[in-house]
């Protein structure tokens, strides 16, 4: 019997972990990446128990591990009065209680691992400067066009090609919405931090329609912020190249944080803004030999932080189902969206709350503010349903 034949489009963190479990399960994997080389943009990304797991099942894990670190604690603080609102301690005990630690990491470290996995898989082949510009589904299998006059063609497409997903119109006409809000990331040596205690945690640092995170990467060599605020000159109908959202909003939405926050804002990059989109929950992301993967299906706000993760554990269901199954491809991505659309569109909704919750600036806000003041902080029970392991993570 002949390998079954996937073409992967989107070279990020979710496609490479998917060719990497499509592989295991016996396919021959065609990844195309539209950008020039395979790298990612932004900097710190916050991996949760549940990627950890994913990560091991694919075999990296150790090599993602040389790179992180790992935050002794997941802060929430007020970014207007500069008080402690709680913390979940992310030592031995959470790691007993999940099996994985809580760790953060560079992009760019964690998809060097996934390259390096694939170059030594020959079952797998990595092309970039590929841009997918059509898609057929013959009924047989699917051809795909390159702006660059190449065509490939394989038995079943996976579309993790994310946010702006060309995939992605072949199963909705519905497209991601603006939230009206931006972030500014960057990072900078630990040195030019202004000092004070915790600043090995993972700290959110939240207020009426802001917040500001702060962790250490890279063996704490550099320091990671990514501050978010709501644009009041967006308008519906703008888009991402639309003046809303400037550096000088963003300085006039913290002038208004504590001085610390404040004493942290000049650090930031200044020069690009990242608008944030999400999606509502799609009723189905399948259609006949094509299905979608991470952002491409269930686009999310980061409030989170478990876009990544979620991509993760598509990637290791799906090759579940291809292990399972083989090239019956009906079935496979029947059951991988069976079993992942309900998971996935409880955390974009989920993620959607959150933020509506810690950027409000009234009652709901001030609500949300008093439990996690009088949260316990011995019991982390309520994290248990995204953290802990569950049968649709494959």
């Amino acid at each position: 019997m002949k390998s079954p034949r996937l073409i992967i489009m989107g070279g990020g963190i979710g496609g490479l972990a998917t060719a990497l479990a499509a592989s295991a399960a016996g396919c021959e994997v065609q990844v195309l990446e539209k950008a020039e080389r395979f790298a990612e943009l932004g900097a710190g990304l916050q991996l949760a128990p549940n990627a950890s797991r994913v990560l091991q099942s694919l075999g990296i894990l150790d090599d993602v591990h040389k790179h992180a670190c790992f935050p002794p604690r997941l802060v929430c603080m007020d970014a207007i009065t500069g008080k402690q609102l709680t913390y979940v301690e992310a030592g031995a005990k959470f790691t007993e209680r999940y099996g994985y630690p809580y760790f953060v990491v560079h992009r760019a470290d964690l998809l060097d691992a996934e390259v390096a996995a694939c170059r030594r898989r020959s079952g797998i082949a990595l092309a970039s400067s590929k841009e997918v510009v059509s898609i057929a589904d013959t009924g047989s299998s699917v051809r795909v066009d390159c702006a660059d006059g190449s065509h490939y063609e394989a038995d079943a497409l996976i579309g993790a090609d994310g946010l702006w997903s060309t995939a992605r119109k072949l199963i909705t006409d519905q497209l991601p919405a603006c939230s009206e809000y931006v972030a500014y990331r960057g990072t900078t040596s630990p040195e030019r931090i202004p000092q004070r205690e915790g600043l090995d945690d993972m700290t959110i640092w939240i207020g009426p329609e802001l917040h500001l995170v702060q962790y250490p990467l890279r063996a704490g060599h550099v320091y990671n912020q990514v501050a978010v605020f709501r644009s009041p000159r967006y308008r519906a109908g703008m888009g991402a190249g639309d003046d809303w959202g400037t550096a000088e909003e963003f300085v006039a939405a913290f002038s208004k944080t504590c001085n610390y926050v404040r004493s942290c804002v000049p650090l930031l990059d200044h020069y690009r803004r990242w608008p944030m989109y999400f999606a509502e929950p799609l009723s189905g992301w399948t259609r006949g030999r094509v299905t979608l993967l991470g952002d491409a299906a269930h686009p999310m706000l980061q409030y989170l932080a478990q876009g990544a993760c979620q991509a993760l554990e598509d990637a290791v269901c799906l090759g579940r189902e291809l292990q399972a199954h083989g090239d019956d491809f009906a079935t496979v991505f029947s059951k991988y969206e069976a079993a992942r659309r309900p998971r996935t569109a409880r955390v974009q909704r989920s993620a959607l709350q959150f933020g509506e919750m810690k950027h409000d600036g009234g009652p709901l806000g001030a609500r949300f503010r008093r439990y996690l003041e009088e949260r316990s902080l011995e019991d982390c029970s309520e994290l248990d349903w995204l953290y802990a392991e569950h049968a649709d993570l494959g």
